[in-house]
């Protein structure tokens, strides 16, 4: 049997086995049962009623967070000459063309995010092998193809995300850190799924948002009754 040590077992019985919660209750409890030594994620999962299978019931997003998302998010920029400038002052942690793109043929993908322009797309192609895999492929519908590079930039910086439904029909995304008060924690969550209702398919049936759980890394899961939001 796996062993539940002592702070487990606090941080379960806190949580009320068949309750559901609004998200501003949900903010306060999942820093109370939250018991890691280092500033733990705070994450959203969304199961929605959509077949991901069927092209027409794809949920693909992209959300700027109110208070961001609390991880410093390292953002290279693969660029011609004249918008290396542009997208250093931005913030970029990377910036070039030619150099990253052998140092990515060679596995290097120290990154969270890849930003690009359309004239750079073709050389960026080649890279599908070691970039799809590991979600690092720059795609326009989530931004992250763009000739204003600098917007771009400084758009991740401050916590702006992409998602999207897996086969299960669930949303999995981080909403920030433990460290955040419940005011923020509650806004950026309420901004995440008031996306995602903006994105119901025309083609879903019955009912949308079938559930929604909070948890911070190591947490146990806190309902969200879908009807709060």
């Amino acid at each position: 049997m796996v062993k539940v040590s002592k702070n487990r077992k606090i941080a379960i019985s806190k949580v009320e086995q068949g309750k559901t919660y609004s998200i501003d209750e949900a903010s306060k409890l999942v820093k109370e049962v939250t018991y890691t030594k280092f500033d733990a994620s705070v994450d959203l999962n969304v199961r929605l009623g959509v077949d991901p299978r069927k092209a027409n019931q794809m949920v693909r997003g992209i959300v700027t967070l109110p208070h961001g998302t609390g991880k410093q998010t390292k953002v290279l920029v693969l660029c011609t000459p004249d918008k290396e400038a542009e997208a250093t002052e931005a913030g970029a942690d990377f910036v070039g063309l030619e150099d990253y793109i052998e140092k990515i043929k060679g596995g290097w993908t120290d990154i969270d995010v890849i930003i690009t322009m359309p004239a750079v797309m073709p050389k960026i192609g080649a890279l599908g092998r070691v970039l799809g895999p590991r979600g690092l492929m720059p795609n326009p519908k989530s931004g992250t193809v763009t000739n204003d590079i600098g917007k771009a930039v400084k758009e991740v910086k401050m916590g702006k995300i992409d998602f999207k439904v897996d086969k299960f029909g669930i949303i999995h995304s981080s909403v920030g850190k433990v460290s955040f008060t419940p005011q923020q924690l509650s806004e950026n969550a309420k901004e995440f799924i008031q996306t995602i209702i903006k994105l119901k398919p025309s083609a879903a049936k019955g009912t949308y948002m079938k559930s929604i759980f909070m948890s911070s890394t190591m947490s146990p899961g806190i309902a969200i009754d879908p009807k709060t939001v």
